[in-house]
């Protein structure tokens, strides 16, 4: 089975229970992938975190059920996963521009938002650039961020950086390196798991590698990155500027295209971002299995 049927059999289970609890990790294991992976493909492919897709989707079809049939409003707030009435209308308000009750009058305006799929879009406008590599296990460290799986990586992760060049974080790094700051160093990131393989949460660290000798800071974090075969895109950039909406261009092309259509699987382990010094480049390395 590959990744678009895996992804489609994992969207299936969602809206199969829309009207009832959604248990992600059973949404994960369908797609093949851990939570926190499943969670941030549908972030990039997206543009959105997989929370407002199920939030539309839910008062998409609750609106429609208001139109035709005669549910009362505190069972319509409970059957699509509200707490109160109070926070259902908050909501509905919010996404459709009305209340629920004025839901129900003729000729009123409601937004619709359609199930998607997934499949691959053959433009032939767009190329990436990958290579297939072996890499050694490696241990790095550095300082990490939690990202809620309702949070949006594209808003957390660029911040992320900037606060941490801003309060000399980045330099406390390069310094237990031993090395100097963007002159014969340069950060990377990571995403990886948390420890429960159920959490809402996943963790990305900005690091460098390890070596024999360092002493890592104790406000540190530090992971171990397994050996194997890995796939490494990157792209180039004109500015330093440009580099976030660069590896953030990478990652959506290469998880709505390469990955749904490509000859490996996603192996466990962290998904690393690198910035080589000597080439105006981002890279993006996924470990993989060849299927």
């Amino acid at each position: 089975m590959n990744w678009l049927d895996r992804m489609n059999r994992a969207l299936d289970y969602i809206e199969d229970n829309l009207s009832g609890d959604i248990d992600y990790s059973i949404a994960a294991e369908k797609a093949h992938c851990s939570v926190s992976n499943f969670h941030r493909m549908f972030s990039f492919i997206l543009d959105f975190p997989l929370s407002d897709y199920v939030r539309r989707r839910r008062l998409s079809l609750a609106a429609l059920e208001l139109q035709k049939s005669e549910i009362r409003i505190i069972d319509l707030a409970f059957k699509y996963g509200y707490e109160s009435p109070d926070s259902f209308t908050r909501a509905f308000q919010k996404l459709h521009g009305i209340t629920p009750s004025n839901a129900r009058k003729q000729e009123v305006q409601l937004k619709v938002y359609p199930r998607i799929s997934f499949h691959i879009s053959i433009k032939g406008d767009v190329e990436m650039n990958y290579r297939i590599v072996e890499k050694e296990q490696v241990k790095v460290f550095g300082k990490s961020i939690a990202v809620g799986m309702d949070e949006d990586p594209n808003e957390i992760l660029p911040r992320f950086w900037v606060d941490i060049q801003e309060d000399g974080t980045y330099q406390r790094i390069c310094k237990a390196a031993g090395a100097k700051p963007y002159e014969d160093i340069s950060l990377g990131g990571a995403f990886y798991d948390s420890e429960d393989a159920r959490a809402v949460k996943y963790n990305y660290l900005i690091f460098t590698e390890f070596k024999e000798g360092m002493d890592i800071p104790p406000d540190m974090d530090s992971i171990t990155v397994p050996g194997g075969k890995w796939a490494v895109f990157s792209e180039e950039y004109d500015d330093i500027d440009e580099c976030p909406s660069k590896v953030q261009s990478l990652w959506k092309r290469l998880m709505s295209g390469w990955i749904l259509s490509s000859e490996y699987d996603i192996a466990k382990g962290p998904q690393l971002e690198a910035y080589p010094l000597d080439r105006k480049l981002v890279e993006v390395w996924i470990p993989v299995l060849e299927k």
